[in-house]
């Protein structure tokens, strides 16, 4: 059976639901400011990767379970819904639901925007009627006028640290429109687009320079604007770099073309893995405690038969017969076991972020379909791991390589294969603690639906119903547990530091499909504790100052490469939790001198947590020299 691409969504248009579609340009200040709207006052809530679970800087797991609010990507300018909904009472009420991170999709174009100091205005936000009554007033200056795209962005993200939610910033495509995640590439350039796409593009817009070719550095140059922007403000913890790189091989039998996402070894700009180390390698040069989210692409060429991006697919072919395994957009991540992603500064920030959908999408993917029954579907778990999942993404944590967290997954509640579908995949996350954004909080999605109703007011009990049992959550009283410290996620939420503090060795959650304890990488739990930092940039070389010895130690290098970083502080808790891999002796563990770098915290106790601890908090800057006395 053909095996497609992941869908051409058809979102509902806008002015269906009483706006205007459009982005028109506003002019704001020249050289828009590197300084988030407001600054984080702990910025604390930083993640890192060991192996397949993501932590704290306590070293205490954390699991993401959120959803997506579309509307930055689109001509618009913002999340769509606050023409009708009250910014507070729709974010509040994502708290109240549970929800501890968002997905706020965005375009290169957007981004460009603000980067370039003329951010685009916001096309029907309409934040005050012609009554003189302000709708979501704190979109509106004091003098009344009303705030441009990133002006009323920098208010959501503080509206998401006033209820703790945290924010996850995909870039979903190059251009600033609702079909933008059409585009294959992170980018079009003369390389990637037609004259005929370009004028295309031109035509659907209306800012200055839209249209205009978002190049390779315009997408690396953007994003890592933002990320500088708030490297001191931890609401926003993630960034999705491209949302769905696909494109599927021609016929022809000429060599790749440099329209589609490939994925191999090579500096190709259309090559997914050199794109994303490059643009991964510029963010965490400015933030180096950021999560980077890495998606798969639609193809991968069977390697193990010899083929590769050069061999032409086969027109009509069956999946067993095709040169090509298949995939939605997004979704195959097989590229990771030939070619992973490694920054320069190590895995520790890396997250692979596979989409992944049911039949409501596209009901003729070969996985839906068991040679037992190939009119029906009779798929289950065991069928989908088999046909699908394992070796397309499920794969990565199976083998404890990285974390993953489904960018996209959802449907319509069809009371048959889709909803059995989203029953699985829902089971099959909670189980094996996989990280997840459910698709969508808007209703307008064509091909999906939402959990809001028309109005972005009212949710749908039975679609939340199912997804609700997916959101990381005490076992018995049920309470909603967010991943900022300090603050609890809505009404019926708990902080980080509450949950780790009164809740995880009692009744624990259902993290991993339920445990107490919550998932501490070592073999003593450490309790958050509330911290101030300056706005300064950390110290970038150690202070030798404390114990010495003759071994020239150089403190917190655990790894012993010159260097203190956050990938020390993943190898010390890594040593911890799993000596048989890590310990020292091993191939990829600890050496003895990497011991006595790491012991910077109460010096001469040996290797612990509280070493990576205190590691991580130099880097935050929390630190200014190495031994601490008493931390």
């Amino acid at each position: 059976m053909k095996i497609t691409g992941k869908r051409a969504a058809a979102f509902l248009s806008a002015a269906v639901m009483g706006v205007t579609t459009g982005a028109v340009y506003a002019p704001a200040a020249a050289n828009a400011p590197l300084t988030a709207f407001a600054a984080d006052d702990c910025n604390d809530d930083w993640l890192h990767a060991v192996g397949s679970k993501l932590y704290d800087a306590n070293g205490n797991q954390v699991w993401l379970t959120g959803a997506n609010w579309f509307g930055l990507n689109c001509t618009e300018n913002f999340p769509h819904g606050l023409w009708s909904a009250d910014v507070d009472e729709l974010l509040s009420g994502v708290a109240d639901h549970g929800i501890n991170i968002i997905r706020f999709p965005i375009s290169s174009e957007l981004l460009i925007s603000w980067m370039n100091g003329y951010p685009y205005a916001c096309e029907g936000l309409n934040p005050k009627n012609t009554d003189g009554y302000k709708f979501n007033p704190d979109f509106c200056h004091a003098d009344g006028t009303e705030m441009n795209s990133m002006e009323v962005f920098d208010v959501i993200m503080q509206k998401c640290k006033k209820y703790g939610i945290k924010a996850l910033v995909d870039v979903h495509s190059p251009s600033s429109h609702n079909s933008g995640h059409n585009y294959e590439l992170w980018y079009y350039e003369g390389s990637s687009k037609t004259a005929d796409d370009m004028a295309t593009i031109k035509e659907e817009k209306y800012a200055p320079n839209a249209g205009d070719p978002v190049t390779f550095d315009d997408w690396v140059d953007s994003i890592t604007w933002l990320a500088k922007k708030y490297s001191k403000d931890d609401t926003i913890i993630a960034y999705d770099l491209k949302n769905e790189p696909h494109g599927k091989r021609g016929y022809d039998g000429k060599s790749c073309p440099t329209d589609i996402a490939k994925w191999d070894d090579s500096t190709d700009l259309n090559n997914w893995k050199y794109a994303s180390e490059t643009c991964a390698n510029s963010i965490l040069a400015v933030n180096p405690n950021a999560l980077i989210l890495i998606e798969g692409i639609e193809q991968y060429p069977k390697t193990e038969k010899g083929y590769t991006f050069d061999t032409p697919d086969i027109w009509n072919a069956p999946a067993d017969k095709s040169p090509w395994y298949g995939a939605w957009w997004g979704g195959n991540l097989r590229g990771v076991k030939d070619y992973p992603v490694t920054p320069t500064s190590g895995t520790s920030q890396i997250v692979y972020s596979p989409h992944d959908y049911g039949p409501s999408v596209y009901r003729e993917q070969a996985w839906f379909h068991l040679d037992e029954d190939p009119t029906g579907m009779s798929f289950d778990t065991q069928s989908l791991l088999d046909e699908y999942w394992y070796d397309t993404w499920a794969y990565i944590n199976d083998k404890d390589i990285a974390p993953l967290l489904i960018g996209e997954w959802g449907g319509h509640m069809d009371g048959a294969e889709n909803q059995r579908w989203m029953t699985l995949l829902r089971d099959y996350m909670i189980n094996n603690h996989i990280n997840h954004t459910f698709w969508c909080l808007n209703p307008n999605s064509g091909d999906t639906g939402g959990l809001l109703d028309s109005q972005f007011k009212v949710w749908d009990d039975k679609k939340y119903a199912l997804f609700e049992e997916s959101l990381w959550q005490t076992l018995t009283t049920g309470k909603y547990i967010g991943l900022d410290h300090q603050t609890a996620l809505g009404k019926n939420g708990l902080s980080l530091s509450e949950f780790y503090s009164s809740y995880a060795e009692t009744e624990g959650s259902n993290i991993n499909g339920g445990t107490k304890g919550g998932g501490h990488t070592g073999t003593t739990t450490t309790k958050t504790t509330t911290v101030t930092i300056t706005t300064t940039e950390p110290p970038t070389t150690t202070t030798t100052t404390g114990p010495t010895s003759g071994d020239d130690i150089k403190w917190g290098d655990a790894n012993c490469d010159g260097e203190v970083n956050m990938a020390d502080a993943v190898l010390i808790m890594q040593s911890i939790g799993n000596p048989d891999k890590y310990g020292k002796g091993t191939d990829d563990g600890i050496t003895e001198k990497g011991e006595k770098n790491a012991d910077v915290f109460n010096t001469g106790d040996g290797v612990t947590n509280k070493d990576a601890l205190t590691i991580q908090k130099y880097k935050l800057g929390l630190l200014t020299e190495f031994p601490p006395k008493n931390q």
